[in-house]
């Protein structure tokens, strides 16, 4: 525990804010900037109790605002040692006050694998701390640990910090409990979407130059602006050559443009399951360019007429992608949103220099609205319109956890949990780019910076000094094609062929292996139990070769993916 006299080490450089000892009755306090940070009597003893009366919790993350000299915290660590995956988190704001806690608590505290002390006073940024300290999924909740007053002196931000710790926390096991539903999925879509590798180029192949990119969600708010769209370009709007911007949209959004009979430049499909083959309805001999992430449904890459461009968004670390990546096979990669709309922003970013728009990301939606017009959601509607079923989403509207907000227009819209988390990441992701523009419409507030659609026309007509984007044609995309890629990826398959094989004849007793090996063997395999429910964003951690019943689950999985890679294999090839 801190000694006594320590707090004659704080000081201040500013003679009007600089913190005071006041002598009382039984102890002392400490003012800074008008307020007492520490109990006029005992403010060690106090300390000491408050962090003896914490409940003690497994995998619970306890935060510590403005520790100021440290009392308390020992006690609470020495608390925790007989606690499971429990850790503790000192947080001070103010410069002063860090600068002189970490001296008045000494090098005993930090030396403490459970404890870390830090100054961050962004939440995005904290979340980032605490995962690199001790990893993903470590934790199930937050228990404020208020020893001392030094929070008052920022509550609103301390309380933000402290929200922001427990919504990455929520969004950790909700990426936890989803990669273990479809975690399987994913990777059998990767596998099959390999053999697209030798006739597609990756997605970095593609560039947009300075032109400004509009990038379109199917919230309900797209209605709007396309029919904004159609009376100011008329019919320039509709064919990518002829207009002085780019359209990048969601795979939802293709109904909505083909029915206005615009074509947009580039689609990005996101969505691994089948239900997504309803946004392709209609479009089989559709010349639009594709954008397809490898853990997409296979299927949704054939459709369309048009180029197809490849990138993958890593939905937890594996060994295979970074194999595929040794061998010059990866396609771009671009950070796991979980949203398809988040997904299209950020490869806009990637492929443009220019001003980025966002329409129709909204997050919201209404009584009778849930997506835009002509979209799978609102044509199911119309289909099943009857005099007993009106137009009314009123599942969506009146369910639990919806709840009424307020639109960037001011108007009274509903959203839901999972909307406002990926609203959250959207600001989280992409405030800090000067680039990015939303428009001012019936979507929740973005973060970004917000334009009224007549200024939003302006910068689309504006153009890049009236010089077209450039578009790849199809020599540019035959010359990222060509008999290397196929032999190398045919290889490449041949490898992980012979790793599976070789596990299987261990796992069967076939095969004599030590320890070592077996845990090498399950690492280099990690594709295979990535989504077992105790592996699942755990970060790569999993049971030891010791677990039988974690062998046997192994086991399960080999021949399945075995298959897989022999017919990517014939897919390749077209045998």
């Amino acid at each position: 525990m801190p000694g006594d006299g320590r707090e004659e080490k704080l000081q201040s450089a500013v003679p009007g804010d600089r913190p005071r000892r006041v002598e009382a009755r039984r102890g002392f306090s400490v003012s800074y900037k008008g307020k007492n940070l520490l109990s006029i009597i005992d403010p060690i003893g106090q300390a000491e109790r408050l962090a003896e009366a914490l409940p003690l919790l497994e995998r619970t993350l306890y935060l510590c605002p403005s520790p100021l000299f440290g009392y308390g915290l020992e006690l609470l660590l020495s608390k925790l040692e007989g606690v499971s995956n429990s850790a503790l988190l000192c947080l001070e704001i103010d410069e002063q006050l860090f600068e002189f806690s970490l001296k008045a608590m000494g090098p005993a505290l930090g030396n403490n694998p459970r404890f870390k002390y830090t100054n961050i006073r962004e939440g995005g940024a904290l979340c980032a701390f605490v995962r690199n300290c001790w990893g993903p999924r470590r934790f199930r909740r937050i228990q404020p640990v208020r020893l001392t007053g030094g929070w008052r002196l920022t509550p609103e931000l301390y309380d933000s910090l402290e929200e922001s710790l427990r919504r990455d926390i929520a969004l950790d096991w909700g990426n936890a409990l989803t990669l273990a539903k479809l975690g399987r999925r994913y990777i059998r879509n990767a596998l099959r979407n390999l053999a697209f590798l030798p006739r597609f180029p990756s997605a970095e192949k593609l560039s947009y130059g300075s032109a400004p990119i509009l990038v379109l969600g199917a919230g309900p708010s797209l209605d709007d602006l396309l029919d904004n769209l159609t009376w100011r370009f008329a019919e320039k709007v509709r064919l990518p050559e002829s207009r002085p911007f780019r359209i990048i949209c969601v795979d939802t959004c293709l109904p909505c443009l083909r029915e206005r009979g615009i074509v947009p430049d580039l689609a990005v499909i996101l969505e691994s399951q089948h239900w997504n083959l309803r946004d392709f309805i209609g479009a089989p001999n559709w010349k639009v360019s594709a954008a397809l992430d490898l853990s997409a449904l296979p299927a949704t890459g054939k459709i369309l007429a048009g180029e197809l461009f490849l990138f993958t968004t890593p939905w937890t670390s594996l060994r295979l992608f970074k194999r595929l990546e040794e061998a010059a096979l990866l396609p771009i990669s671009l950070l796991p949103l979980g949203s398809v709309g988040l997904t299209a922003v950020e490869l806009a970013r990637r492929l443009g220099r220019g001003k980025l728009i966002t329409g129709g990301i909204d997050f919201s939606f209404t009584l009778d609205s849930y997506h835009a017009r002509s979209s799978p959601g609102h044509l199911d509607k119309l289909r099943r319109h009857n005099r007993f079923r009106g137009m009314l989403n009123a599942d969506a509207a009146f369910s639990a956890a919806s709840f009424g907000a307020s639109s960037k227009s001011g108007l009274p819209v509903r959203s839901s949990p999972a909307l406002r988390n990926y609203r959250s990441l959207f600001e989280q992701e992409f405030a800090a780019d000067p680039r990015i523009f939303d428009i001012n419409s019936t979507g929740l507030p973005l973060g970004i910076k917000t334009a009224k659609m007549e200024d939003v026309l302006g910068m689309l007509e504006a153009g890049e000094n009236g010089v077209p984007a450039r578009r790849p044609g199809a020599a540019d995309t035959a010359r990222q094609t060509g008999q290397a890629p196929q032999n190398a990826l045919a290889a490449f398959i041949g490898r992980e062929e012979d790793r599976l094989t070789l596990l299987r004849a261990i796992l069967t007793g076939k095969a004599e292996a030590d320890a070592e090996k077996l845990e090498t063997l399950l690492d280099d395999c990690d594709y295979l139990w990535a989504h077992f429910p105790d592996c699942a964003g755990a970060g790569g951690r999993r049971p030891p070769a010791s677990d039988t019943g974690f062998l046997k689950r192994v086991r399960a999985e080999i021949d399945p993916f075995l298959k897989l890679w022999r017919l990517t294999l014939k897919e390749i090839y077209g045998v």
